[in-house]
């Protein structure tokens, strides 16, 4: 990539406030379901922390306090943890450590865009390692053969995957890692991965010297406006990104929220209760709709709608719902809705019904 080059940025969830503007909305009044956070929020505790942070001195550009808690909370050496602004930021980091012109990347998709993203500002264009089989799903064994005549630099992995919510076991991640080991890092990317009922610990995964983990409190710990994330690797690993972290990259209020909302596991698993029946709602929904829908151990669900950025239009416009169309996935058929609260959840369904039956009177009376 040259000094000219412009790279465009990947599209996300979450409101768009010039868009919206642009429609005459506020965002208050709009249900947002492009992004997935927990439906209930943050926890009352985190918020009443990031409150009284004295926001007129420096943060702690270690985190010291914070990787202490995280260490404690998921088992590991608060020396083998950084935590960023976001895990964007560490996926950025990590590519800037690691990827230079001319090594190769690989990517699990379709993906979070940061990654290719992340891969091209490093003038690596990443091989696309897409799925086979029915609902999205990796032939893992094929994906092996090809990273061992690829020998890339990275992989990005994410466990469960965004938007598509294939979550891989830990044997096929195990055997990824060690399919890895005399070329390159897996980076594993688990933003989700607390919403999975039948989860398994990544932790042990970490005793591999090339398996970079990263998690995001934004996700299960709706701390999204405050930007938090971290990652778990190698000691060496860890000082080598951190080598290219600005100071002060983690503000005040997020480290204080961040561990506060570690101390209050309450607040997360009556999330976790939350999309469970929220999702079971919006599965048999889906299917009362005749809308396939993609089966989901995340608190996200994918929906194949059709032109799915036209009726993300027509839901926003009618309904003040915003859903993610994921046509920068490489998807333009599908929709991704995160699992919201009930009265929400019904509010959707119900916008849904309406959009879609004036959408299939409109085809009838298109036909002669």
């Amino acid at each position: 990539m040259t000094a000219g080059d412009i790279q465009e940025r990947p599209l996300h969830g979450g409101l768009n406030a010039r868009e919206l503007a642009d429609l005459g909305l506020c965002p208050d009044e709009v249900t947002d379901f492009s992004a997935s956070v927990n439906p209930l929020g943050p926890s009352p505790r985190a918020a009443e922390a990031a409150r009284n942070t004295d926001i007129g001195a420096y943060p702690d550009t270690d985190c010291v306090k914070l990787r202490d808690a995280i260490g404690e909370c998921v088992g590991a050496d608060s020396n083998r943890i950084l935590v960023g602004n976001g895990s964007t930021e560490l996926i950025h980091l990590t590519a800037r450590a690691f990827l230079e012109s001319g090594n190769t990347a690989g990517v699990f998709s379709p993906t979070f865009g940061e990654y290719e993203a992340a891969c091209r500002l490093r003038g690596v264009t990443p091989v696309e390692l897409s799925p086979s089989g029915g609902a999205f799903h990796w032939d893992v064994q094929a994906a092996i053969r090809r990273i061992a005549d690829l020998r890339p630099t990275v992989v990005f992995l994410c466990n469960p995957n965004n938007p598509t919510g294939v979550y891989l076991g830990e044997g096929e991640v195990t055997h990824l890692a060690h399919s890895l080991r005399e070329s390159g890092f897996l980076v594993l990317d688990e933003a989700y991965v607390a919403f999975v009922d039948k989860r398994w610990n990544s932790i042990p995964l970490l005793s591999l010297p090339n398996v970079v983990l990263l998690r995001s409190m934004t996700k299960d710990y709706a701390l999204t406006g405050l930007r938090l994330g971290y990652m778990m690797a190698s000691k060496d690993v860890i000082e080598r990104v951190r080598q290219f972290q600005y100071s002060w990259s983690v503000n005040a209020p997020a480290q204080a929220a961040g561990i506060a909302a570690l101390l209050d596991p309450e607040h997360v698993q009556k999330g976790r209760e939350a999309v469970r029946a929220g999702k079971q709602y919006l599965v048999n929904a889906a299917a009362s709709l005749g809308l396939e829908c993609v089966p989901s151990p995340a608190n996200f669900l994918l929906l194949r709608v059709g032109q799915a950025s036209e009726l993300r239009l027509t839901l926003l416009r009618r309904h003040k719902i915003c859903v993610r169309d994921c046509a920068s996935f490489g998807l333009p058929e599908y929709v991704r809705i995160g699992i919201r609260g009930m009265d929400d959840n019904r509010k959707l369904v119900e916008a849904l019904k309406e959009v879609l039956k004036t959408r299939r009177s409109g085809s009838r009376r298109g036909v002669h």
